[in-house]
C-alpha cells in the first residue's frame, strides 16, 4: 500500500533536523525532502498546488530572507501563498532565517559592507540577518498565515534558527530571533488552527523534532484527518 506523500523543506544548516523528523515518519509516510534555494520553495507548492502532499513541513523558510532582503536564494513574493490557500495541513518554523545567502564576496551589494559573513565556500557567502530585517520577516510571514483556511502550526526555537545560530557558532544571535518571533507573534492572528509555540532549542535538537511529529498530528486532528 502506497503512503501517503508529505514535503519537508531543508537546507544545510537544518539537515540534522529534517533527518530526524524523517527517521521519526519514514513508516507512516513518503517523505519528499525540497532544498530551500529558492526553486526548492516554488517546487514544493507547485506539489501543494496539485493536491500531491496530503501535509507540509515546512521547517526551513529561509528563502523568504533572500526575498525581503535581495538575496540570491529567494522564492518571490508568493511564497506560502499556496499554503495559506490550499488547507493543507502545515508545521512550518523558522529554519535558516538568520541567513541571507549570496555568491561570492565581490558579489555582495556595498550597502551590507558593515554586516556580519560566514564564508560557506569560495563561491557562496552567508549574510546574517540583523534584528531590524528579522522583525520584517516576522510581519512578512504573519501576513502570508493570518489567510490560512487550514491547521497551522509554527514551531519557533529558541536555540536557533539553523547550525550557524547556536552557542558558540558565528550566527549566533538570541536578540535578533527574539525580535523576528516577536514580531510573528504579534501580527499573527491566533485562533483554533493557527499557533505558534516557542521551544527553548535549537532547530537541529532532537527533542525538536520529536516536538515537530507531534504537531503533525495536532494539525491532522484539526483538519479532521487520521493519517
Amino acid at each position: 500500500m502506497q503512503k501517503p506523500e508529505i514535503g519537508l523543506t531543508q537546507f544545510g544548516v537544518t539537515t540534522n533536523c529534517v533527518d530526524a523528523v524523517r527517521s521519526k515518519l519514514s513508516d507512516r509516510f513518503e517523505c519528499l525532502s525540497f532544498h530551500a534555494t529558492g526553486t526548492g520553495g516554488r517546487t514544493l507548492e507547485k506539489f501543494v498546488s496539485s493536491g500531491l502532499l496530503t501535509a507540509v513541513i515546512d521547517l526551513t523558510t529561509t528563502e523568504i530572507a533572500d526575498h525581503i532582503v535581495g538575496g540570491v536564494l529567494s522564492a518571490g513574493e508568493r511564497r506560502l501563498d499556496v499554503i495559506a490557500t490550499s488547507g493543507t495541513p502545515c508545521v512550518l518554523s523558522l529554519g535558516a532565517l538568520d541567513i541571507v545567502n549570496f555568491w561570492a564576496p565581490e558579489t555582495i551589494p556595498e550597502s551590507f559592507a558593515d554586516r556580519l559573513f560566514h564564508m560557506h565556500n569560495p563561491e557562496v557567502t552567508l549574510m546574517r540577518m540583523s534584528a531590524v530585517g528579522c522583525t520584517e520577516i516576522g510581519r512578512w510571514i504573519a501576513r502570508k498565515l493570518n489567510k490560512c483556511n487550514g491547521p497551522v502550526i509554527i514551531l519557533a526555537p529558541m536555540g536557533g534558527f539553523s547550525a550557524l545560530d547556536s552557542p558558540g557558532h558565528p550566527f549566533w544571535n538570541p536578540e535578533a530571533d527574539e525580535a523576528l518571533v516577536a514580531a510573528l507573534e504579534s501580527a499573527l492572528e491566533l485562533g483554533t488552527n493557527r499557533q505558534i509555540k516557542r521551544l527553548e532549542c535549537n532547530i537541529n535538537d532532537l527533542n525538536f523534532a520529536t516536538m515537530v511529529t507531534s504537531a503533525l498530528d495536532e494539525v491532522f486532528e484539526q483538519a479532521g484527518e487520521s493519517v
